[in-house]
């Protein structure tokens, strides 16, 4: 074993790298994907094709850059500050909008046990009431936040093993082959567009560039384990997308609130589907209080480097994030109301379509920050590939920005606009005498 605090084997990086991903991502996905079909599971690995990718993207990244502050430093690094202002701002939006997503698919779940919330005004009422009870639970500070994280870690991956293990005992291939292509467009058209949201299961592949400060023997085992921990997600997440697509047809996947809990019903009982959503419930609890805190971190360091007013943190890191965190809740709050939807399956989709969307737009440039540094690698193979990997990773996150929902692109034209006039007034500010 290595010294110097290295202490990750292969196995355990790898493992560390798949289990940062899998968990609530998926919990609300399957109602979204309803809408076009069992034909998603080839979207599922054309995305996990690109999520292998961007993984050793950012497995060199942190090889090369160990001590990097997250990954949106990358790009003010190597593409400068304006460009790096923009993956800050991109990230932190996508902080707070995938936030609210897992918000509404916690409200899915509590909405197995309380049919009302199924409605639009009541749903929205809760995943807003349950941002706001995660937030008081980051005031009371950070110890208990992570407590109730690691309480729901095992307990989040139940309902995708049970519906795994239930799903392909009971597969109905008849049901499967029905539930194909319910898009109403061709299958190319219903494959592209569905590899955006899939994406939303993928976002968090960027901890691979944490795994390299812990990690023995990191020029061989770091790649190793970004892109076999990308690789064991993905195997879980086919195996779980084919099991309850072949459980329920796509138009009752479509409807659900609880797709999980609602695919075992049928074959396990009430009882059985209660605990899946009651897990459910849990992780997703669980991973929302982590989420919010990183939101109010990036929020923080915005305000420390001058990217966002100082009046609205608490910029000094001694002290709490009070500030920050209630701003958190209040975007929250309003990019759930904003995405109402006459289901919660549709909310969510809106919600992780813009989340991917912006998240991809990190990954671009952090594939072109690699492109740069690839040159800073010792041998002629180590470059070739990272070089390869950096250009196919920046094709990839372009061509998800371009594939996702034509309404989205506007929007993504004034987040751009607003994260130039931000820099641009942030430097200007910096600029003034005091």
């Amino acid at each position: 074993m290595a010294g110097g605090g290295r202490s990750l084997g292969l196995w355990a990086a790898l493992v560390l790298v798949a289990g940062n991903m899998i968990g609530s991502g998926l919990y609300l996905l399957p109602a979204t994907l309803g809408a076009v079909g069992s034909i998603t599971v080839i979207s599922w690995v054309i995305a996990g094709g690109g999520a292998l990718v961007l993984a050793l993207v950012f497995a060199y990244l942190g090889l090369l850059r160990p001590q990097a502050d997250g990954a949106v430093a990358y790009a003010s690094e190597e593409l400068g500050p304006a460009l790096g202002h923009f993956g800050w701002f991109t990230y932190w939006l996508t902080s707070c909008c995938g936030t609210s997503a897992v918000a509404v698919a916690a409200t899915g779940y509590l909405g197995f046990f309380f049919p009302v919330l199924k409605s639009t005004w009541p749903g929205v009422a809760s995943s807003i009431a349950i941002v706001w009870l995660m937030v008081g639970v980051n005031l009371i500070g950070p110890r208990l936040v992570a407590r109730i994280g690691a309480a729901t870690l095992v307990v989040g991956l139940a309902p995708i093993v049970l519906a795994s293990g239930v799903g392909l005992a009971y597969f109905r291939p008849e049901v499967f082959a029905a539930s194909w292509n319910v898009s109403g467009g061709s299958d190319f058209a219903a494959t592209v567009s569905s590899v955006t949201p899939i994406f939303w299961a993928f976002l968090g592949l960027e901890c691979a560039n944490v795994v390299a400060a812990v990690v023995e023997n990191p020029k061989r085992n770091l790649p190793l384990a970004a892109v076999g921990g990308v690789a064991l997600a993905l195997a879980i997440y086919l195996a779980a997308s084919v099991a309850i697509m072949g459980l329920l047809p796509a138009k009752a996947l479509a409807a659900s609130s609880a797709p999980f809990a609602d695919a075992i019903h049928g074959v396990a009982g009430a009882i059985t589907a209660a605990l899946v959503a009651a897990c459910a419930l849990a992780k997703a609890s669980g991973t929302l209080g982590g989420w919010i805190l990183v939101a109010a971190e990036s929020n923080r360091s915005g305000a420390a480097v001058g990217f966002l007013p100082r009046w609205i943190s608490e910029v000094a890191p001694d002290k709490g994030l009070t500030r920050d965190l209630i701003l958190v809740g209040v975007m929250m709050s309003a990019s759930i109301y904003a995405s109402a939807s006459p289901s919660l399956g549709k909310q969510f989709g809106v919600l992780i379509n813009v989340t991917v969307v912006l998240s991809m737009v990190l990954y671009l440039l952090c594939s072109l920050a690699l492109l740069k540094m690839a040159a800073e690698l010792e041998t002629g193979r180590s470059r070739l590939v990272a070089r390869i990997a950096g250009a196919v990773g920046a094709a990839f996150s372009l061509g998800v920005i371009l594939a996702a929902d034509p309404g989205l692109r506007l929007p993504t034209l004034v987040v751009t606009a607003v994260s130039f006039g931000l820099y641009g007034l942030s430097r200007w500010r910096r600029a003034q005498p005091a």
